[in-house]
């Protein structure tokens, strides 16, 4: 029989059960381990885990994510996002995104570990997602049908590759890890060009693509 001391309900511990977990992940990583300290911690059996989390590890880290993107969100919305440029604004969102996963940049390391595994990589991505999607919602992007997607894919490249550079920053402020997202980005505003260019003068872009290609790797 499932122990719970209290009246509250398997989701009502979700808060709790979370906050106590990530205090064992950078020492246990995502495991039985840390699921068995955590229900310890709060006080009650660990069958009340798998209610409160019926997805496991997954489920934890799925609302660790969901509570990051809302602290981006409570940021952005104390500073002036309006009235800058689209780059500045995303500029702006990646870095507030990864600034919430500050207290807890042993966890980022564990949880990519974790994420990258075969049966967790879906579920990654889907995280990832939501949280580029989010990006582009906050600043009203009216981009419809291919543009829509090619913009998140764009943004998810840009996010991932930042978030993977700042778990090895060890400079002050991380200074580093933003200028490695100011270079990143730059590179997306060149393609953009070259891409306005080719629409411009009717180019098609596989082709150049193609070329490329070949004139890289030689075939």
């Amino acid at each position: 029989m499932i122990k719970n001391n209290t009246d509250k309900t398997p989701d009502e511990f979700r808060d709790s059960l979370l906050a106590a977990a990530l205090n064992h992940v950078a020492f246990d990583g995502w495991s039985k381990a840390t699921i068995k300290a955590a229900a310890k911690d709060v006080g009650i059996d660990i069958g009340m885990v798998a209610l409160a989390f019926p997805d496991g590890h997954i489920g934890m880290i799925n609302l660790h994510a969901q509570n990051c993107d809302q602290a981006m969100l409570d940021r952005a919305r104390k500073t002036k996002l309006n009235s800058l440029k689209i780059r500045e604004k995303i500029t702006s969102l990646v870095k507030l995104r990864i600034e919430a996963e500050l207290p807890h940049k042993e966890v980022a390391h564990r949880t990519i570990s974790f994420l990258v595994l075969p049966t967790n990589y879906f579920s990654g991505l889907k995280i990832m997602y939501r949280t580029v999607d989010l990006m582009w919602k906050t600043i009203s992007d009216p981009s419809t049908d291919f543009n829509y997607y090619t913009k998140r894919m764009t943004l998810a490249a840009v996010y991932s590759s930042t978030f993977l550079y700042w778990l090895n920053d060890t400079s002050e402020e991380n200074i580093e890890t933003w200028n490695f997202l100011d270079r990143r980005i730059e590179n997306v505003m060149q393609i953009e060009k070259i891409k306005a260019k080719c629409r411009d003068k009717n180019i098609n872009v596989s082709d150049i693509w193609r070329k490329m290609g070949r004139m890289r790797y030689g075939a």
